[in-house]
């Protein structure tokens, strides 16, 4: 038996308590700053507030200032589970902390934009860690379709774990596997991470069709917009694979479980989808974040506020074909710009 910390107590970090307790694991989940209620629910009477699920029976729960108790010097695998916002204090809480390399696994989803390119959150962690502290961290990530209240009731679950070192990888996988839990290996970090981060971004634009179905004249047969949807869908993917290929990323994980399963499962319902139905009803991202989204985290938008100079760049310098990525750039418009979201169908590709 292993010991397990989870660094983040959201529906996500929470979630993963059931596979990692399930193999037999010490699970010890440790809150952020913002999760004070959520631990305290846990603390007294085990169910999560949010999931509305009894965690495992066993499942040791802890405010954020305990994280060094958390931690300890006996932890197997630390899961960070924070949002992408988060990242900035996870890497201080890490740095003021760790004693020694820990093994990591990170499940954000969210990129760091350098000048001309994107960093995947765990070479970002790692290489801030390793300045500030001296001590070298493994870091893999998890990405693929998930939905954290699915997993929480233990529903059928398959994932990607990617690291540089697809022996370690490996090793976690081995380690959280159940017979809900379907992780599989891959050697594709930069990847699997383009895509678990812009699933989110692009979902907003697929979400669009419903919300603009509102603003259509009836028809007398009550047909749907699902159709725009799908050729939004299938932009999206395009345009997914221009991204994670300049990085250097594999087609596999495009068209596999990182990409378009996550992407189909991400467009089923959430806050991205919900953002891309009001922009498709007329609002602004301004309009509906003062309205209709006021306080809630969306963070395809969030994503596509941080990386929008990035891809810009790419795009005047060449490193990106700004002429196949009008789904991309109409989105960033949106965004960035307080623009209506205009979906730019002559611009589609028109492939096979």
């Amino acid at each position: 038996m292993s010991t397990i910390t989870i660094l983040g107590a959201g529906v996500m970090g929470s979630a993963m308590c059931l596979p990692a307790a399930d193999r037999g694991h010490a699970v010890r989940l440790v809150g952020t700053h913002l999760d004070v209620e959520i631990i305290d629910s846990v603390k007294a009477t085990g169910r999560h507030p949010k999931l509305n699920v009894k965690l495992p029976d066993g499942v040791r729960a802890y405010q954020h200032d305990q994280f060094g108790e958390a931690l300890g010097t006996d932890t197997d695998l630390l899961i960070l589970g924070i949002s992408s916002a988060g990242v900035s204090w996870a890497i201080d809480r890490l740095c003021e902390t760790l004693k020694g390399p820990v093994p990591a696994v990170m499940i954000t989803k969210g990129m760091h934009p350098e000048e001309d390119r994107l960093t995947a959150l765990p070479d970002r962690v790692a290489a801030e860690v390793k300045r500030r502290t001296g001590i070298a961290l493994q870091i893999a990530a998890i990405g693929g379709p998930c939905i954290a209240g699915e997993l929480a009731v233990r529903r059928h679950t398959g994932t990607v774990i990617t690291a540089h070192d697809v022996s370690f990888a490996t090793r976690l996988c081995a380690m959280l596997e159940h017979d809900y839990y379907h992780p599989r290996v891959s050697p594709d970090l930069i990847g699997v991470e383009i895509c678990a981060a812009f699933k989110n971004f692009f979902a907003i634009g697929v979400g669009w069709a419903a919300g603009h179905l509102e603003k259509m004249a009836p028809t007398e047969n009550r047909a749907f917009n699902h159709n725009a949807a799908a050729i939004i869908f299938d932009q999206a993917i395009r345009e997914l694979m221009i991204l994670v290929t300049a990085h250097g990323g594999t087609a596999e994980s495009v068209w596999g479980m990182p990409g378009a399963g996550d992407l189909y499962v991400t467009c089923q319902a959430g806050r991205n989808s919900r953002l891309g139905n009001n922009l498709g009803r007329g609002l602004t991202y301004a309009e509906t974040k003062a309205g209709p989204m006021k306080g809630d985290t969306i963070e395809g938008a969030e994503l596509g506020v941080t990386v929008a100079a990035t891809l810009r760049a790419m795009m005047a310098t060449g490193k990106l074909d700004a002429a196949a990525l009008p789904l991309t750039s109409a989105l960033l418009d949106a965004l960035t710009a307080d623009k209506a979201l205009n979906i730019p169908w002559s611009a589609f590709h028109r492939h096979t």
